[in-house]
């Protein structure tokens, strides 16, 4: 799966773990702690297998010698294979565990935490997944011309084939669902049992939702397209948008997009709202507490926010992906457009117009009361904070932006010429050639006074502890 001719120069391959502790620095509003995690040669790696653990701690990555290739997990070389799985290898959600796909002659096989399961003849790509708790693992796996879903270890039935990317735990972990094939036929299985047979089921389904009670998917049966919750058929539409389905956060409602002639429209709670010449990705949205909705539309040239069933200004754009709701339920935010200049859009009112918004950076406080994004000026970039811009930087690290559990303080990656540091309530911490955010790689507040995050200083890689010391009496 990986291209050999990617790597160049592997004939050496050097892999260091630190026996070392802590080195400190001191500063007068701050306490900055390195530990060496690895030292990578970069000519034998491959870059886009780097992955970082949701807790921001461990590093693994994918790295060949010869005509072989291996995992490196935590600066540790693992055993030789003929490949290693394209995105893998994987973390569990608590940070503990390491997954990955491995290929020996003609077989394919997972390995979890270091230990080979069953060999087959493919695995599928992307199916490699762990549970919510990170207690269990699952992949769809083939046999000669069938394919099979595997969980535990265990394989069950075979089928003609498996949904791509269809497979998933429900959020409690003990449920498991996926789409599959047999004949000229598709359906769901779910907790091993089969529900009728379509003609197709959508993309991006099924989905559990929040509670792990309820299942719903997309099915088409003729040219019809139509929602199945709870196993029943809902209204058929000429079309459903895929990937655009959600519960809300406390499992009682539904939303999704659908299609009539050439217009679309959310259906919310079984009913259609409004229908515009188009409805943006990745919305409708519920809030937190599962009372409002809002969705991005379209009506000729305008785009526009629809909140609680109430059109917002109309706007040359709106940001992909940038409709949020605050914490409380109570506040609206995202990015908007007019002629050449982004802006973000709070409440419905529009902060200052910059040439850019960060892409995926507006966030709010976890109390709901302070808003923060980058944002793009000339060839400098700058985070703003409650409508203050911070100091211009040459650029800011991606996902790096965050607050504080307290919502007292704002920290992220920025890099001025070609060093990169941590900026903590505006204050700039210790330099390194960089801040990771390969693979997952971001800045987190492990209390309201204390952050870690990955940085690197030549092919060494540091997990960097910062404790802010209180100011004042």
């Amino acid at each position: 799966m990986f291209n050999k001719f990617m790597v160049l120069c592997m004939a050496l391959f050097l892999v260091v773990i630190s026996t070392a502790g802590f080195a400190e620095e001191k500063s007068p509003n701050k306490e900055i702690s390195e530990r060496l995690i690895v030292q990578i040669d970069f000519s034998s790696w491959i870059r886009g297998s780097f992955r970082v653990s949701p807790d921001s701690k461990r590093v693994a990555y994918v790295a060949g010698v010869g005509d072989k290739w291996f995992a490196v997990v935590d600066g540790k070389e693992e055993k030789h294979y003929d490949d290693i799985g394209e995105g893998t290898p994987i973390f569990s959600p608590d940070s503990k565990r390491v997954a990955y796909l491995a290929k020996a002659g003609d077989k394919w096989f997972a390995l979890v935490d270091g230990k080979e399961e069953k060999y087959y003849d493919g695995i599928g790509k992307g199916s490699l997944i762990f549970s919510p708790d990170s207690k269990r693992v699952a992949y769809e796996a083939a046999a000669g011309n069938k394919s099979f879903v595997v969980v535990d270890g265990k394989e069950e039935k075979h089928y003609d084939g498996i949904g791509e990317g269809s497979l998933i735990f429900s959020p409690d972990s003990k449920r498991v669902a996926y789409t599959a094939e047999a004949g000229d036929k598709w359906f769901a299985v779910v907790d091993g049992k089969e529900e009728k047979h379509y003609d197709d089921i959508g993309e991006g389904t099924p989905i559990f939702s929040p509670d792990s009670k309820r299942v719903a998917y997309t099915a088409k049966a003729g040219n019809k397209w139509f929602a199945v919750v709870d196993g029943k058929e809902k209204k058929q539409y000429d079309r459903i948008a895929k990937d655009i389905y959600t519960f809300s956060p406390d499992s009682k409602r539904v939303a999704y997009v659908a299609g009539a002639r050439n217009k679309w429209f959310p259906v919310v709670d079984g009913k259609e709202e409004k229908h515009y010449d188009g409805i943006g990705e990745d919305t409708p949205i519920f809030s937190p507490d599962s009372k409002r909705v809002a969705y991005l539309a379209k009506a000729g040239d305008n785009k526009f926010a629809v909140v609680d069933g109430k059109e917002e200004k109309y706007y040359d754009g709106i940001g992909k992906g940038t409709l949020i709701f605050s914490p409380d339920s109570k506040r609206v935010a995202y990015e908007a457009a007019a002629g050449n200049k982004r802006f973000i859009v709070v409440d419905g009112k529009e902060e200052k117009h910059y040439d850019g918004i960060g892409k995926g950076t507006l966030i709010f406080s976890p109390d709901s009361k302070r808003v923060a994004y980058e944002a793009v000026a000339g060839n400098k970039r700058f985070i703003v904070v409650d409508g203050k811009e911070g100091k211009q930087y040459d650029g800011i690290g991606k996902g790096t932006l965050i607050f504080s559990p307290d919502s007292k303080r704002v920290a992220y990656g920025a890099v001025a010429g070609n060093k990169w540091f941590a900026v903590v309530d505006g204050e700039e911490g210790k330099q390194y050639d960089g801040i990771v955010t390969l693979g997952g790689g971001r800045v987190v507040f492990d209390s309201f006074d204390s952050l870690h995050y990955l940085s690197v200083k030549g092919n060494s890689f540091y997990l960097v502890e910062v404790r802010i010391r209180a100011v004042g009496p």
